[in-house]
């Protein structure tokens, strides 16, 4: 039984290490990577718990990447596997950081580097992009014309309108609270 759980443990940490080892362009990056690993072949998570674990990780403050392997890890395998998940998620851009900041005359001025740059700005877009239509398809699968309706509002809100995200974050935790209010009142009680 204790071989499970470090075998589990070893198998969160060392691919939370990977994902962020080798994710370039943020936190999205790494939700889609997680999912891919975690859902898809892993099976220790469903498609519907990822999406609210994103969610949740997008919708807290600080890092999406750390928040997303706090939830999954904790999900997984409880505080032990949120400790390994973080430690796994942080370590590769701590050592990354620590090099860069050594040679960083050297980087700054290095053409190739700068170039390398530039050509992983298109990965990260199409990888971003796969994470919205992942997660989107999902809404729609669930047919809640009302996720739905919030999904494409908050969109327009922020793309056409440019509304700060802080303010749609808010709106849509005051409009989820009274939304599950009003629905546990409907069946006949409070939570």
């Amino acid at each position: 039984m204790k071989n499970n759980k470090l075998y589990k443990y070893w198998v969160i940490f060392y691919n939370m290490f990977i994902i962020s080892a080798f994710t370039f362009g943020g936190g999205f990056v790494i939700v889609s990577l997680m999912q891919k690993k975690f859902v898809d072949e892993l099976h220790w998570l469903k498609e519907d718990e990822m999406l609210d674990l994103a969610a949740i990780a997008q919708s807290s403050p600080g890092a999406i990447a750390v928040n997303a392997s706090i939830l999954v890890g904790f999900r997984m395998a409880g505080i032990a596997g949120m400790l390994v998940a973080v430690i796994g998620t942080i370590l590769p851009p701590l050592i990354i950081i620590s090099i860069i900041s050594v040679f960083y005359n050297e980087f700054r001025s290095n053409k190739y580097i700068a170039l390398m740059l530039k050509g992983m700005q298109s990965g990260v877009a199409a990888v971003i992009f796969d994470v919205v239509v992942s997660l989107g398809k999902n809404v729609l699968k669930a047919k809640d014309y009302i996720n739905i309706a919030i999904m494409v509002l908050v969109f327009i809100a922020s793309f056409v309108f440019k509304i700060n995200v802080i303010y749609i974050v808010l709106a849509c935790i005051i409009f989820g609270i009274i939304r599950t209010l009003v629905s546990q009142k409907a069946k006949g009680g409070l939570i």
